[in-house]
């Protein structure tokens, strides 16, 4: 007796004395963390929100800079940002979960779904759509060459083309940019495509069904697929670009209305929840994941690389699975997406090992969050070591 006596006061003793010093230890992380990102914006500057999450909790959560500059409303963990791009890991869900209910296939073509659309499509199947490996033109020059036919503007920031109108675009072509699986070609084409499946297939507009089989069921509540007069907002953050010494509110452009390619907005809250969702298999089974998180092969065995006039150096490798980057950082295996678009840009990414999230989500496009990002995660790895 006498013995387990001595062991429980030895626990209380370990617990007393390492508590304060692993306290000390996130206090002192968080402080470092705060200095990457405390002088980027004030009290009367659009701004960011970020969240670092270590081990399935949050470590890190604060706002900088205001949602507007009408209000002057602070930044905060329930600030909806458009996320961009990070929206296709949504999409690309919606997809994985029609396969997983046995309505669709990864191997189905494009015309199986749209027996319409023309003889290119035959060849494109829903794993080309979700991997960038589809050959799709995309629709911006479509719009542009349009728009250059009819010579005047079709469309405009309080015209904004729809999905459908871009399925339109693509239907009148009679080729894509490559035959599907030989070349890597990020693609907004795709995942606006993949949307549309998504309502084709399941009957329903992608926003129900997003928020039906993805958000509602994570209670990630104030998350939302925007359509203008079919849903709002709350809480809302606008994007901004400076002109010279001034802000400029840029909230909106001729493609902000189309939804499978970035048309999600979100908060570091619900973004909080859906990263625990992804770490403990909440809507799909490990397995189910996989595909997600396995790098598109070309049927060349070639290795994917960035082509010319894209975001990496032309050549530079890239791994893509299904609306993830799946690229390593200093060696340590993750999962990331960044989005790019009118006033907003944002970024999140998730390392299996050392269990670390980092989101972080601008409404102004002078940052860089994918370096701010790896100013993080380097705080963390250094100190792992």
């Amino acid at each position: 007796m006498r013995n387990h006596a001595c062991l429980a006061v030895a626990l209380m003793l370990s617990v007393c004395l390492s508590g304060p010093k692993a306290t000390a230890a996130e206090d002192a992380l968080s402080a470092q963390i705060n200095r990457i990102f405390t002088a980027l914006a004030d009290d009367k500057s659009p701004g960011l929100a970020v969240l670092v999450r270590k081990d399935g909790r949050n470590s890190f959560e604060r706002g900088y800079g205001v949602r507007d500059l009408h209000t002057f409303a602070k930044i905060d963990p329930q600030t909806n940002f458009r996320l961009a791009s990070c929206s296709k890991q949504f999409t690309a869900m919606s997809i994985m979960l029609l396969v997983h209910d046995g309505k669709l296939r990864y191997d189905d073509k494009l015309t199986d779904v749209f027996p319409d659309f023309p003889a290119y499509g035959k060849a494109i199947t829903i794993r080309n759509l979700l991997n960038h490996t589809s050959g799709l033109p995309d629709y911006e020059d479509l719009m542009a060459a349009a728009e250059k036919r009819k010579g005047a503007p079709i469309w405009t920031d309080a015209h904004q083309i729809q999905d459908t109108e871009v399925l339109e675009l693509l239907e009148q072509e009679k080729s894509g940019k490559f035959t599907p699986a030989t070349q890597w070609s990020y693609s907004n084409s795709g995942y606006v495509v993949l949307g549309l499946v998504v309502e084709k297939i399941s009957g329903k507009p992608l926003r129900e069904f997003l928020r039906e089989r993805i958000f509602a069921p994570l209670k990630m509540s104030q998350t939302v697929a925007y359509q203008k007069g079919q849903n709002e907002v709350t809480d809302r953050a606008y994007g901004h670009s400076k002109e010279g010494d001034a802000w400029k509110e840029t909230d909106q452009s001729p493609t902000s209305a189309t939804l499978g390619d970035g048309g999600i907005y979100s908060s570091l809250t619900d973004l909080a929840k859906w990263d625990e969702a992804l770490a403990q298999h909440t809507l799909l089974s490990e397995k189910e994941m996989r595909p997600a998180l396995t790098p598109a092969q070309l049927a060349t065995s070639a290795h994917p690389q960035w082509p010319a006039n894209s975001d990496r150096p032309a050549g530079t490798p890239v791994a893509y699975g299904f609306g993830w980057f799946l690229d390593p950082y200093r060696n340590h295996a993750r999962m990331w997406h960044y989005g790019d678009t009118m006033g907003f840009h944002t970024y999140i990414e998730r390392f299996a090992t050392p269990g670390l999230t980092i989101v972080i989500l601008c409404n102004r496009a002078d940052l860089d969050p994918e370096s701010l990002a790896a100013k993080v995660a380097d705080t963390f790895l250094n100190a792992a070591h």
